[in-house]
């Protein structure tokens, strides 16, 4: 799923790194990236079932503050862009939301 995940990213984002997600058996999966100060990422979900199956994207700064989500107004959406403001680790969790497969794909690009 994750490959798949690859050429859904938007014009002019570059590929950086792909995630599987799959629940086992914690109630979330989390991973970390360092993201580069002026640099806006894009973060996007593939599922089995579209569009994203209940899976749900946060990304929480390196307090643990959460910066993005792909649930807005109770609507799932496929991909969050954030614009960096600050150099430092942030942490990429997917959550499910009413999933009926509990596992997916993702992929996090970048442009400048």
């Amino acid at each position: 799923m994750s490959n798949q995940c690859i050429p859904k990213l938007a014009a002019g984002f570059n590929f950086l790194k792909s995630y599987k997600i799959e629940k086992g058996g914690k109630d979330f999966v989390e991973y970390s990236y360092v993201f580069t100060k002026g640099t806006q990422y894009m973060i996007n979900i593939c599922a089995p079932k579209e569009p994203t199956d209940g899976i749900v994207v946060s990304l929480f700064d390196s307090n643990r503050n959460k910066v993005a989500t792909s649930k807005v107004n109770g609507q799932f959406i496929s991909a969050i862009a954030y614009p960096c403001n600050t150099t430092g680790i942030y942490y990429i969790q997917y959550t499910f939301d009413g999933s009926t497969s509990y596992c997916g794909g993702s992929a996090l690009g970048f442009k400048r």
